[in-house]
């Protein structure tokens, strides 16, 4: 049953909250977003430089769709906003064997021409010339997907947290400490500041942060801990344009990814897998030991990035769910309770989608894509695609 608007406190101002809080507002609904500070927050998984936005999802037609529809948001915002902030430069899928049935690269590919897209296969000649950073033995087979690119992730939070300031959703600098209840129906919440902040609707959207502040939820979301590092190449247009496009190498089984380089010529170089868990707050440094591993792969695959200087580190923190899906959906225990949550790697490329997703969740709504976030458990096994080619965004 669809709820008249009322207040909602969005606990989370990384990208799954602020498209919510900006969605809801639009709805009629009085918003206000609790959040640490400042937004786009350092530690958040959505503040950076870049992500990936593609389709690429091997079989899996469900998050291509998503994708897709996500890419036509991108479009919009692309228009909409005084300065671009996707780039739509391409996707890179190099396979470290001729593609074949069941493999990632070669579903993805399948899936995209049979939707009507073209993307471009490697050719084994040309593949040199036309990606000269690129050393090809290890790779012998890929494809450029052309409706692809990254979009400037910090930068895009930063945008959505001024146009929700716009539509006058209100932002309070704290913490969520813990629900208010009244019986089963969640009133509020009661921040680490003993504020006590009423709302008809609570929505927690609060990345890796999620599982400590819904510890029920702790045995199907966890906080993982990953890797990236930053190069400065001696040429970095070398690593711009068409020879340069975001790019994933043997993703589902090395979890090697990375981006064209930044304005300031920084190169970003990032890795895919399982991830250590970790508390955000605790989540350590990038170790010697991956970057020396960074450092191998790169002199097999982008010679001219293998001894270059690391300028940035940053250790990315994924809210993984237990089956890769992400998690959006009414605690059913617990009436006035959202969650929003799990992107696992790779849910910002969808962001806007989002909004209206986690809208329609929040009122009760029908949303085509709403099943696949739904309350679930651990009796539901995880693939191992859902697992290995999702987080190509971070």
């Amino acid at each position: 049953m669809n709820a008249a608007p009322g207040r909602v406190l969005v606990v989370g101002g990384g990208i799954f909250g602020i498209t919510a809080a900006l969605e809801l507002r639009r709805r009629g609904w009085l918003v206000t977003v609790l959040d640490p500070g400042p937004i786009p927050h350092e530690g958040a998984s959505s503040t950076d430089v870049s992500k990936v936005v593609r389709m690429d999802y091997g079989s899996d037609r469900f998050y291509h769709e998503l994708a897709e529809l996500a890419l036509e948001g991108w479009d919009r915002w692309n228009h909409d906003w005084p300065v671009p902030l996707y780039h739509e430069d391409g996707f890179l899928i190099l396979s470290p064997t001729p593609m074949a049935p069941g493999g990632y690269e070669y579903e993805s590919f399948e899936v995209l021409r049979a939707r009507g897209y073209a993307p471009e296969r490697l050719d084994a000649n040309s593949a040199s010339g036309r990606y000269p950073e690129w050393d090809f033995t290890r790779y012998p087979d890929g494809y450029l997907n052309t409706r692809a690119g990254w979009a400037e992730s910090g930068a895009v939070v930063e945008r959505l947290s001024s146009l929700c300031r716009a539509a006058d959703v209100t932002f309070l600098t704290g913490s969520m400490r813990s629900l208010m209840s009244h019986g089963s129906r969640v009133s509020g919440v009661v921040t680490t500041g003993a504020d006590r902040i009423e709302a008809d609707r609570v929505l927690v959207a609060a990345g890796a942060w999620t599982p400590g502040l819904v510890p029920w939820l702790s045995h199907v979301l966890w906080p993982t801990a990953h890797p990236v590092l930053h190069f400065q190449p001696d040429d970095p247009d070398a690593f711009r344009g068409s020879g340069f496009p975001p790019w994933a190498a043997d993703i589902s089984g090395t979890g090697w990814y990375g981006f064209p380089a930044l304005p300031d010529g920084r190169v970003k170089v990032a890795h895919h897998g399982p991830g250590a868990r970790a508390r955000p707050d605790d989540r350590g440094a990038v170790s010697a030991e991956h970057e020396a591993r960074t450092r191998d792969f790169l002199r097999y695959s982008i010679p001219a990035l293998a001894d270059a200087p690391v300028v940035h580190r940053r250790v990315c923190m994924y809210c993984d769910s237990f089956d890769g899906d992400l998690f959006a959906a009414a605690d059913p225990s617990r009436e006035g309770l959202v969650v929003a949550s799990g992107g696992s790697g790779h849910g910002f490329k969808f962001a806007p989608a989002l909004g209206a997703i986690f809208a329609d969740v929040l009122e009760g709504r029908d949303n085509r894509f709403a099943f696949r976030f739904a309350w679930r458990s651990l009796g539901q096994v995880a693939t191992e695609e859902a697992r290995f080619t999702g987080g190509l965004s971070e």
